[in-house]
């Protein structure tokens, strides 16, 4: 099936120009249906302007963008319920009651949409529902996050935006987000966040990018293999500690046990890790604009 009927995003040469100087520069970007992608890059790189952009919240300069099939500029009504949208900060309604928000915000999808969500059920899919009827002003970080969430899925989106999901959250928050975003299976999400290890996580597909440009596009296996292609192998022998980069390190190992056999002690063996690739990518990319 063509690709581009399978997706809900697609941006091609996005451009969106401050004054002089160009702050998405030629993105092209994709975002398949059911697919999660995690937007990374350093503060200033452009990402929040390309969601905006997207979320149809800001004007391009230039190039052709389409979220599910319809230029955003050009989005009505029933567009915008199609899509769920997650901020960063958003405190607002704190004497509302969970349920009380969650069912007035149904009220805005259900001329549009043909099965908003149950407010139980989505209770029950974030994890909220013994808050049910708690005041928003009371919840924790963690469950004013979830309801965060819920807020963006009444709909049932197609397409759901979360920016920087998890700041500010204790582990035990973070794990809680982690395994209610895996449970929204069906639901395309573009992700961004500074937590690589959020974005490996969560992520079917990486994109990064630096200076308004996409640098790289891949899983974290495809981006490690494109940036580091070998692995470092640590090992003792005879009391002595040695490291090697290798490219076969299961090729090395087993070399290196047929030649020294138990006088090998302490192996380790390390491949390049997202945060590994992503500041290599962002140290080249930078060194190239300067």
């Amino acid at each position: 099936m063509d690709q581009g009927e399978q997706s809900v995003v697609t941006t091609r040469g996005l451009r969106v120009r401050y004054g002089s100087r160009d702050v998405v520069d030629g993105v092209d970007l994709r975002v398949g249906a059911g697919e999660v992608v995690a937007l990374l890059g350093p503060n200033g790189a452009g990402k929040t302007t390309t969601i905006e952009v997207l979320e149809g919240f800001r004007e391009r300069s230039a190039g052709d963008v389409r979220v599910l099939g319809v230029d955003p500029a050009r989005g009505d009504e029933a567009w915008r319920a199609r899509i769920g949208v997650v901020l960063q900060s958003w405190r607002d309604h704190g004497r509302w009651r969970v349920r009380e928000l969650l069912s007035y915000l149904a009220l805005f999808y259900a001329p549009h949409r043909a099965h908003v969500f149950d407010v139980d059920e989505l209770l029950d899919l974030v994890g909220l529902t013994d808050q049910a009827d708690a005041r928003i002003g009371v919840l924790s970080g963690g469950r004013r996050r979830r309801l965060d969430v819920a807020a963006g899925l009444v709909g049932r989106p197609d397409l759901l935006f979360l920016d920087e999901p998890t700041v500010g959250f204790d582990p035990e928050a973070r794990q809680g987000f982690h395994e209610l975003v895996r449970r929204l299976t069906g639901t395309a999400i573009l992700l961004t966040t500074h937590d690589l290890a959020e974005a490996e996580k969560l992520a079917d597909r990486i994109v990064v990018l630096v200076a308004g440009r996409v640098v790289a596009d891949g899983t974290a296996a495809e981006l490690a293999e494109r940036i580091a292609g070998e692995a470092e192998v640590r090992y003792r022998l005879d009391g002595v500690e040695h490291v090697r980069s290798v490219a076969d390190a299961t090729g090395f190992v087993r070399e290196l046990f047929a030649e020294h056999g138990r006088r090998v002690e302490d192996l380790g063996v390390r491949r390049a890790s997202l945060e590994d690739v992503y500041l290599s990518l962002v140290r080249e990319s930078e060194a190239v604009t300067a």
